[in-house]
């Protein structure tokens, strides 16, 4: 079902300029794949001519250096993606038109999600807001301009993520897919216990329990404070993507930005590195998993 978890002795990368970068080891080595979808720092100038933010406010959603967090994969001889652009811009861990209707000068399509619960919070596919609850936009903005992001981003970003899902499962026999962010320190519905690690499979719809368990024994062992789907029980990639019945295990990992980063200057610690080893520990263990091919929640049914 698997081979070891050997170290890749080295590493590739394929990109879409401005949109993603895939890294591979040159052997995948094991089932699992990394995504970080909310690192990009590539902000396009016109976007920030439309934003009333600063430079470093319009940062306040990002997921900063995460992706350089899950570096370690390709390493192991998993492979990361990576989207290059910011998540202010286009958010691609929700579905593809989950819009906000009081954003835009005009009338939406039928198709799009208007009443999504996500976007009435200022948190769509095209966000409204960043951090705590500050607009983006000095005025209204057109639906074109949207479709445009959507086509060059958005369904880039999921078609390289299901190639990469479908050709480690069509490998190994199965796909773990570990989707990767960071969370302020001070984020609401954290609660008193503030956790470190917040870990989503939609209340154990989206992958094996035995998956999250053995994150979670790992952060813990690492001394860190886990927390199990409260308040990030998965976006829509953990939705998505985690289909178990057919061998598909989907985990989101939330990483407490102070673990990492300054978070007034969104700058880097020292402490980064350890927190990559230790994400490098939960990639190893989790692929040492002895998983079925055809698992079955109860909250799934399989595929026909």
């Amino acid at each position: 079902m698997k081979e070891g978890n050997a170290v890749a002795d080295a590493t590739w990368s394929e990109r879409i300029p401005g949109v993603l970068e895939i890294v591979h080891p040159d052997v995948q080595a094991m089932p699992v794949v990394l995504a970080s979808p909310h690192s990009g720092c590539a902000y396009p100038p016109e976007f920030l001519a439309e934003s009333r933010l600063g430079p470093v406010a319009i940062r306040r959603s990002e997921d900063a250096f995460v992706d350089r967090i899950a570096a370690v994969g390709p390493k192991r001889g998993a492979p990361l993606i990576k989207a290059l652009f910011p998540r202010a811009y286009l958010d691609v861990n929700r579905e593809a038109y989950e819009l906000d209707p009081e954003m835009f000068d005009g009338p939406l399509p039928a198709y799009v999600n208007s009443i999504s619960p996500r976007a009435a919070i200022g948190l769509g596919t095209i966000p409204r807001i960043v951090g705590h609850d500050q607009p983006i936009y000095a005025g209204k903005i057109a639906f074109a301009d949207v479709q445009r992001r959507i086509d060059t981003l958005y369904y880039p970003y999921h078609a390289a993520l299901e190639a990469l899902v479908r050709d480690t499962r069509l490998r190994f026999g199965i796909c773990i897919l570990l989707d990767c962010h960071s969370m302020p320190s001070q984020g609401i519905g954290l609660g008193p216990t503030k956790p470190d690690i917040v870990l989503g499979d939609g209340f154990g719809a989206t992958c094996a329990p035995s998956v999250a368990e053995t994150a979670a024994r790992v952060f813990s062992a690492a001394g860190l404070k886990v927390e199990r789907n409260r308040p990030y029980a998965g976006g829509f990639t953990t939705r998505h993507y985690g289909r178990p019945a057919i061998g598909v295990h989907t985990l989101q990992i939330e990483m407490a930005r102070s673990l990492y980063m300054d978070e007034q200057h969104l700058t880097p610690l020292p402490t980064l590195a350890r927190l990559s080893e230790v994400l490098g520990l939960v990639v190893d263990a989790v692929a040492r998993l002895d998983l079925p091919l055809a698992y079955r929640s109860q909250h799934f049914r399989a595929a026909d």
